[in-house]
């Protein structure tokens, strides 16, 4: 079966920005936070955020001060295994069956060949990767500042 772009894109946005905003210390980010930072509407990230939860690649904790982590160190986490979580048991979309013989003997080979590459490719980067990458861009993780009561 072909990647989905749209649902790769998302798993791998949603998990990334949960990395990067929970931090080191394991602090949870809110659905609602990471729907705000991509752009995204909370209900349909919810899917997602369930999705890597199940696949046990984020950790769900509920409650008011509940949210998201991950559930595991950045490194162990391939892209791939973030996609596969939201592609097992997805349905293909209607209407993308095509047909015909250059579609048969050339087209739908060659995006075979294609989907493997892509999968080879994100089998071999994790989350890990991908924070390097955003600090080589400059980005700085949000620091946590602990609460001061004093008056």
């Amino acid at each position: 079966m072909l990647l989905r772009q749209d649902r790769a894109q998302t798993a791998i946005a949603v998990a990334l920005d949960v990395a990067f905003h929970a931090g080191r210390a394991g602090a949870l980010v809110g659905a609602s936070e990471v729907a705000e930072r991509l752009g995204a509407a909370r209900r349909g990230l919810e899917p997602v955020l369930q999705g890597l939860s199940r696949a046990g690649v984020l950790e769900s904790v509920r409650g008011p001060r509940g949210g998201y982590r991950l559930a595991r160190r950045p490194r162990e986490i391939r892209l791939l295994d973030l996609v596969l979580a939201l592609e097992e048991g997805a349905e293909p979309p209607a209407g993308d069956a095509l047909s015909g013989a250059l579609q048969a003997a050339v087209t739908a080979p060659l995006w075979g060949e294609l989907d493997k590459l892509l999968r080879d490719h994100l089998a071999g980067l994790t989350l890990d990767d991908l924070l390097r990458n955003a600090s080589a861009a400059g980005l700085r993780r949000p620091t946590s500042e602990p609460l001061n009561f004093a008056i």
